[in-house]
């Protein structure tokens, strides 16, 4: 039995269908050299990328930020990403009965390990290819208007930046931790995002 337990819980993370999905990778494109990053705030990781190229994919962000270099862009539970104060009640909901999810984007031109000193910066080289499919999840990861536009809400928590309406769900087996897994899929990084569902087992799994 004990043996089974955990048989079982493995196949129900690899089999579990969860939103926003990753991008095959086409990797027809092996030019070019792009840096992007993964930062971890402990709990919490992100994704920081040329914000030119994010705003070829979501010019709306062109509009709001001021020209920045990097975009840090995270996913995340509706409630308890946008709360001025974390409690018990928003965290067991988070993880059970979620109301949906938000993007953050954070606006900044500073190198990144400058602009979060007191995170864990790793960064990642991508080709033409890769970063052309990770803008595609990205791009996918926004919820959209009748109108085809990407959906505004609250302001972000530090820096400049602002929430956005996503796709998908927050929940114990779709966290944040797994939609940065999902994106680094998508750049054709080899991971497997169904058993990311913590900062540490994301920043351990980069190469």
């Amino acid at each position: 039995m004990k043996k089974i337990i955990p048989a079982v819980v493995c196949l129900l993370l690899c089999s579990c269908t969860t939103f926003p999905q990753a991008v095959a990778p086409a990797n027809n494109d092996f030019a070019g050299q792009h840096n992007i990053y993964i930062v971890s705030h402990g709990w919490h990781t992100g994704i920081v990328v040329p914000a030119a190229n994010v705003n070829r994919v979501l010019p709306q962000l062109d509009a709001r930020f001021a020209q920045p270099k990097w975009y840090e862009i995270g996913w995340g539970d509706k409630g308890f990403y946008q709360a001025q104060e974390i409690t018990s009640s928003l965290t067991l909901q988070a993880m059970f009965w979620s109301t949906g999810a938000v993007m953050h984007v954070v606006a900044f031109s500073a190198p990144p390990e400058r602009y979060f000193p007191g995170s864990d910066v790793k960064p990642l080289t991508i080709n033409n290819g890769q970063l052309s499919t990770l803008m595609l999840f990205i791009g996918r990861s926004f919820s959209r208007s009748d109108a085809g536009n990407i959906i505004p809400l609250k302001k972000g928590i530090y820096g400049d930046s602002q929430f956005y309406a996503a796709n998908g769900r927050y929940g114990i087996l779709n966290t944040c931790n797994k939609w940065t897994a999902k994106g680094l899929q998508s750049a054709g990084i080899e991971i497997e995002p169904a058993l990311k569902l913590t900062a540490g087992s994301v920043m351990s799994a980069m190469p």
